[in-house]
């Protein structure tokens, strides 16, 4: 069992100045696999005053400066992918096939990051005009559970490449994993201060940041009520901000969609980070004419998903993260049959066998109509709504009747057609007959789904403010 004592402040580990004690429970068998002492408001502002103190400096570097410290970066992280992958298989308990491509996805972010940096054009000028775009100042970044290591990475790059310094307050839910990456880090040998990490509660060190004047910007990733409490909070002081919230992503199935591909992969993007993923496609919209080989072809194709340690490598759904979320989850099951919805397959309490840990049944409801509270909220874990439609406009009408707007999904033989069908869809991304990924595409969402965008030259660019100087 590890106990973390430390944050990492100025360049260097340091003792916390907070007292508070939370263990770090394994969700698959709900034993203790560590402890950390949890960062307090002293802990924040030690971290703040560094970033600023690092700053002027930092501010001032090159475009190959900033460069050479993301390939140093990519380069200390790649080395321990499989420690990193390892951590988030055992804290989180991440299927460990999945566990590693979100890994690899955080490690390869400093080098995406480099990349969309020597595309930008960082200074204009018209007739006696220059126009600069300049790094904002010290940046919180706040990042979720559900993947500590891309989030940390991403937000991290963006911010590196934008010149800003900046102050991470990763979840609590994950210091195991956040020790190992920091470890890595450490090995770039970075000027003191371009980056700091306070594990601890957001209510505590994520509220510091956002009140706090030296903050200039805030990036936050996880629940819409947090979001919101940023939002208000971080207008005291003018603050930046960046938020990705979550969403209730639709799937289409066109009329025309073969279901033999299509409904393995809508399994697949429901059940994505056993649904504990904000871009999961929890809404599966179908044609009303089909209904009956769709529900067929989701009964033969849900063995597929195999239910269990995620260590193993044929483990497709692992445990929820807390005993709280796994509570959640069953909740939800139990209000959606409440309302009338029917479980095609799965249902409250446990897979078979899996009692000891935070184990939900992957579950499908049919008969849902949209306006019921499974089809309108998040809920966070495997669970997977069809909801019939007569027309391509009422499965239009329906796929934006929701107040996210964060990913969404077409599946149909005429890619013109899904393409039409895509283009009227409220989302920051949609993708059409897969589940495909662009580094270099902007990610966010639409309505609640949150504000601004993560990504290429979009995450950078909220990083950065414009400066125009006239003669």
């Amino acid at each position: 069992m590890r106990a973390i004592t430390q944050h990492y402040i100025d360049g260097a580990f340091v003792e916390s100045h907070g007292r508070e004690v939370m263990q770090s429970i394994n969700p698959t068998s709900k034993k203790v696999i560590g402890s950390v002492l949890l960062g307090d408001e002293e802990d924040a502002r030690r971290a703040i005053a560094a970033a600023k103190r690092a700053f002027p400096a930092y501010a001032r570097t090159t475009k190959k400066e900033r460069a050479d410290i993301l390939r140093r970066m990519h380069e200390v992280v790649a080395a321990r992918i499989d420690d990193l992958t390892a951590a988030m298989v055992e804290e989180y308990g991440g299927v460990s096939h999945f566990s590693r491509l979100i890994v690899e996805s955080g490690v390869e972010s400093f080098l995406h990051a480099e990349k969309a940096l020597q595309q930008m054009q960082l200074v204009r000028s018209w007739d006696k005009t220059t126009v600069t775009l300049e790094p904002v100042g010290v940046a919180g970044l706040i990042t979720a559970w559900n993947a500590n290591t891309l989030f940390i990475c991403l937000k991290l790059a963006s911010a590196i490449a934008g010149g800003c310094t900046v102050v991470v307050k990763p979840s609590e839910l994950s210091p195991l994993q956040t020790q190992v990456l920091l470890e890595c880090l450490h090995e770039a040998r970075l000027p003191p201060g371009i980056y700091n990490v306070v594990t601890g509660r957001g209510d505590v060190v994520g509220a510091e940041l956002v009140r706090n004047p030296d903050v200039a910007k805030i990036s936050f990733t996880g629940s819409g009520a947090v979001g919101e409490q940023i939002l208000r909070n971080g207008a005291a002081t003018m603050k930046r901000v960046t938020l990705e919230l979550g969403g209730k992503s639709p799937n289409i199935l066109l009329d025309d969609a073969d279901l033999d591909r299509a409904i393995p992969l809508a399994l697949g993007i429901a059940f994505l980070n056993s649904g504990q993923a904000c871009a999961a496609g929890t809404r599966l919209l179908v044609p009303k004419s089909r209904l009956d080989a769709i529900r067929r072809a989701i009964v033969d194709a849900i063995a597929a998903f195999v239910v269990g340690d995620p260590a193993d490598p044929k483990v497709a759904v692992g445990p929820m993260v807390t005993e709280t979320q796994y509570e959640r989850v069953q909740s939800h099951i139990r209000k959606g049959i409440a309302e009338g919805a029917q479980v095609l397959v799965g249902g409250v309490g446990h897979p078979p066998g899996l009692e000891l840990g935070n184990f939900v049944r992957p579950t499908v409801f049919v008969d849902v109509r949209n306006d019921m509270t499974i089809a309108q909220e998040e809920i966070f874990g495997p669970v997977l709504c069809v909801i019939p439609y007569e027309t391509e406009e009422e499965a239009i009408r329906i796929a934006n009747d929701s107040k996210y707007g964060l990913h969404a999904f077409v599946s149909g033989a005429d890619v013109e057609r899904a393409r039409r069908v895509a283009s009227q869809i409220r989302a920051g991304r949609v993708v059409i007959n897969g589940m495909r990924d662009d580094p270099q595409a902007p990610w966010g969402g639409f309505k609640h789904s949150g504000v601004g965008r993560e990504y290429g030259t979009f995450g950078i660019e909220a990083f950065l403010e414009p400066r125009a100087i006239l003669e």
